[in-house]
């Protein structure tokens, strides 16, 4: 097996897994034994153990009763300091649109190919909802927030038809094209130059929802946020 970043060979291999460790654990959401970690990433066990092992060192990692890891308390402390200008003036926004929605709210970034949810706050009076965790990551050409974030761009030839109506309605919409079954609608939230700064977004599994309704809702926030940044 191969092993890279996407874009080439690593420059250091160990630090790549070690990354790929936090990565796998932050989308997958639950503690994971050694053995299945190692399999997702294509790591022989012992690999697997000592990196784990280092990661916990540091409370990047932490195990459960049952031995299985998941992230530690460690990545708060990283965390603090990730554009918080940012998620100062979206965690407002973010709480006020699932109060109204009663949906899961999460603001996305972009970073390269990839769109990467940073921030994400969950209903706590709904009967059901989506859990949509901080560290989720996906192609920036697929779902709702990556199509949000590249609504700003000029149109190009090749650019999808679900990117287009998002430029014409002002907002992004997918079903399933990040997790089976669940619905997105997102809108960006541009900055002081008019460049795209984030998406902001919400998750829901409602066939039957109004969706202008909720994209409305998700463009009002988001410019909101946008303009809490100038």
């Amino acid at each position: 097996m191969v092993e890279g970043n996407g874009g080439g060979t690593p420059q250091s291999q160990t630090l790549d897994r070690g990354l790929r460790v936090l990565e796998h654990l932050a989308a997958v959401g639950r503690p994971q034994p050694i053995a299945e970690i190692g399999q997702t990433l294509g790591l022989h066990r012992s690999i697997t153990y000592r990196l784990l092992r280092t990661l916990e060192d540091h409370q990047l990692v932490e195990r459960d009763p049952a031995g299985h890891y998941r992230l530690g308390l460690g990545l708060l402390g990283l965390a603090r300091g990730v554009r918080t200008d940012l998620q100062s003036a979206a965690l407002p926004r973010l709480d006020a649109l699932v109060a109204e929605l009663r949906m899961t709210a999460f603001l996305v970034v972009r970073a390269g190919d990839e769109a990467v949810t940073v921030s994400s706050v969950e209903p706590h009076d709904s009967p059901a909802h989506v859990v949509y965790r901080p560290g989720i990551r996906h192609p920036v050409d697929r779902g709702a927030p990556g199509l949000a974030l590249l609504m700003p761009e000029a149109a190009a030839p090749g650019d999808r038809e679900a990117l287009e109506v998002a430029r014409r309605v002002g907002w992004a919409s997918s079903h399933g094209e990040v997790i089976p079954g669940v619905r997105s609608i997102a809108a960006p939230v541009l900055g002081p130059d008019g460049g795209t700064r984030a998406a902001l977004a919400v998750v829901f599994v409602d066939e039957g929802a109004d969706t202008e309704q909720i994209g409305r809702a998700v463009v009002r926030s988001a410019q909101q946020v946008g303009a809490a940044l100038r």
